[in-house]
């Protein structure tokens, strides 16, 4: 008769003495057993060079069940891993810029039909490249870029690796538009890029591009301040990120990341997250400039996965996030699968799953995700409740890394 007393007692006692990530897991259907393969494989990725090291977190329900640590944080693998690494964010800046102005959308302050020329006149009667039917090229005038066009990559943009043509690419080089040669001042890149033709017509293509470094220029003239402030006041310390900037004082310099030695993209990424004055000598790159660490930008992806609200304050409606979170791609062409895989169409500021099925992973309609060139990646599944980040400064092949981690998400949800 004691027996199942003593069994009673066994399995209280084995309760109680789950942590309480473990306990977290279990409450939100989140499989610990499951959640126990992303060590090995991250392991397996460090030791083929993909990169030196990682962080991943996972949230359900607004709980985070899972963060690791895995690696070392510089190319040399000297310094482990740790919680509070911080990372080149590159284009996982753009949904935090797009947040802040859908923010001013709400407040009144512009609407997204606007053409950017209200506020960037540098940019009115601007012209685009057509092919004729000899081959040769014409340049002809184009339809008024707009706002929302900015916020999905429709504006006719580009960047100029890889190049829409040799001539579009080498007039971006030849005008220092993206500020990879030298400093350029965000008034005179603005006067050189007006001069210079767009890809697409406004509005016809998705073209992954600088629009939203544009954006945050926009931003900056319509609340007169920089865009560093904008973030600042707009998101990150209400936030409470307190490791995200567009720079990197002294006396957190130690704690950031590198990107793998030889990897192509290195010599780009030096020019991020410096100090602030190195900086603030050229304009803030609202696409791609900010650096940051996995617990704050959690907090942001955390916001969004509750529709616009975190730790008791609102920062945009339900509604804002859930047109945010809509395809705004449709009857249009161009596809972000080269950093999404198929099955994905684009919002303002994320990309987004258009059907459970046709993609490289298993998901939900409407997940959103984006990544950075550097390693950086997110997905949040406002179905499922998940939120997923992993946070890397890897080889050139991420694309494979970002998969290999959502599938090791959504193969732990086992509820």
């Amino acid at each position: 008769m004691k027996l199942p007393v003593v069994r009673l007692l066994m399995a209280s006692a084995a309760l109680l003495a789950l942590t309480p990530a473990a306990q977290a897991q279990d409450a939100q259907g989140i499989s610990r057993e499951r959640l126990a393969r992303i060590a090995p494989v991250m392991k397996q990725e460090v030791e083929k060079g993909t990169f030196p090291g990682a962080i991943t977190l996972i949230a359900r329900n607004g709980k985070v069940v899972h963060v690791e640590t895995h690696g070392f944080q510089d190319a040399a693998k000297t310094k482990p891993m740790k919680r509070d690494t911080i990372f080149r964010m590159a284009s996982m800046t753009k949904p935090m810029t797009t947040a802040a102005a859908m923010m001013l959308v709400e407040q009144g302050v512009f609407k997204i039909e606007d053409p950017i020329s209200n506020l960037l006149p540098e940019l009115k009667d601007l012209k685009v490249e057509t092919k004729k039917a000899d081959g040769s090229t014409e340049d002809v005038t184009a339809r008024p870029i707009t706002i929302q066009d900015l916020m999905r990559h429709t504006s006719g943009l580009f960047y100029a690796a890889p190049p829409p043509s040799e001539r579009l690419a080498k007039a971006y080089n030849d005008a220092n538009i993206e500020a990879r040669q030298e400093d350029i001042a965000a008034d005179e890149m603005l006067k050189r890029l007006g001069g210079i033709p767009l890809a697409h017509q406004p509005g016809t293509n998705f073209h992954y591009s600088i629009s939203t470094d544009i954006l945050g220029l926009l931003l900056e003239r319509a609340t007169k301040k920089p865009l560093s402030q904008v973030l600042d006041e707009m998101l990150i310390k209400p936030l409470g990120m307190k490791d995200t900037a567009f720079w990197v004082p002294a006396e957190k310099k130690a704690r950031l990341a590198e990107v793998t030695d030889g990897d192509p993209a290195k010599p780009g990424s030096l020019r991020y997250c410096l100090d602030e004055a190195t900086i603030k000598k050229s304009y803030f790159k609202g696409g791609a400039g900010l650096c940051s660490t996995i617990d704050d930008y959690y907090k942001f992806a955390q916001m969004v996965a509750n529709g616009g609200e975190f730790g008791g304050k609102r920062y945009l409606s339900k509604k804002t996030v859930e047109f945010m979170l809509s395809d705004h791609l449709i009857g249009m062409g161009g596809s972000t699968s080269a950093s999404t895989g198929p099955g994905y169409g684009f919002g303002l500021g994320f990309a987004v799953r258009r059907q459970d099925g046709f993609g490289w992973t298993a998901g939900s309609t409407g997940d959103a995700m984006w990544a950075g060139a550097f390693g950086t990646m997110f997905t949040i599944d406002p179905r499922e409740k998940i939120v997923a980040i992993q946070l890397s400064q890897g080889a050139t092949t991420r694309i494979r890394s970002r998969m290999l981690f959502k599938n090791l998400v959504y193969g732990a949800i086992v509820k």
